[in-house]
């Protein structure tokens, strides 16, 4: 992934331009275009949507680099969102993540984004618009879970740290058993990493990986309290449902509670 175009979406709340400054540092970290794109549901009288104008362009002002856009499209958010996608070629799509009910980020909407969106989708929801220094990648034998890590590669400057978890579910047996097991995926997992890196660029963020024994859902959790990293990387399969993709419900967690921000790639 080359970051040439980045959509951001604003929805005119305060907490939109938390995600409209996260996605103005990486507009400048990749010399990349940004877009701001507001969508109006339903038709609105004019004094409305030129006082949302005035909104916005005052935030793309205040936070975006010279020479961005701003785009208002009338129509369902998250059928305007997608096309716009299309229509822009953009490379990487920003939210803002609420943490409370709204129709533009509720759950059937986001869903629906998140399941058809063909590139990155980043969910923002720390306010804090220095670039990435900890990332933590939910990694697997999957493409999507490796394209994942191959999207964050190419996103984290130089000076971050990408640190690959792997976390293997062994079946029921003795410990001689299960140690034997472990020590084998720790060697696929390293190998795994040696044949995508290959194909990644020089320059990127200092890799690191463990391959821990537990189930998913709460390695990984503890692994995020133990990190703390500032992006959490999420392959998902975009099969019927977000929710039900690579992480399950603690994807859907993470994408509504998210600890921090959460880069979700298919």
């Amino acid at each position: 992934m080359v970051i040439k175009h980045i959509l951001i979406a604003h929805d005119l709340r305060s907490t939109a331009d938390l995600a409209l400054r996260r996605a103005a540092q990486l507009a400048r970290q990749h010399h990349a275009r940004l877009t701001l794109l507001h969508v109006i549901e339903n038709p609105q009288p004019a004094a409305v949507r030129e006082k949302a104008e005035q909104a916005l362009d005052s935030s793309l002002t205040r936070f975006a680099p010279p020479g961005s856009e701003l785009r208002l499209q009338i129509g369902h958010p998250a059928d305007v969102v997608l096309s716009q996608i299309q229509e822009l070629q953009a490379d990487l799509l920003v939210l803002g993540a609420h943490h409370h009910r709204h129709e533009f980020f509720s759950g059937t909407t986001l869903d629906r984004i998140a399941r058809g969106c063909p590139i990155p989708l980043l969910l923002a929801s720390v306010d804090d618009d220095r670039p990435y220094q900890r990332a933590l990648a939910a990694l697997n034998f999957s493409v999507c879970a490796c394209n994942a890590f191959g999207h964050a590669y190419r996103l984290l400057p130089t000076a971050a740290e990408l640190h690959a978890l792997h976390v293997f579910e062994a079946p029921r047996g003795n410990p001689a058993e299960v140690e034997a097991l472990l020590a084998t995926q720790r060697m696929l997992i390293e190998q795994l990493l040696l044949d995508e890196t290959r194909n990644l660029p020089a320059k990127g963020p200092r890799l690191s990986h463990e391959v821990q024994l537990g189930s998913l859902p709460r390695t990984l959790h503890e692994a995020i309290g133990t990190h703390q990293p500032q992006l959490l990387v999420l392959g998902s399969h975009g099969r019927s449902a977000l929710f039900q993709a690579l992480l399950g419900s603690l994807a859907q967690h993470c994408l509504h509670k998210a600890p921090c921000d959460v880069l979700v790639t298919r």
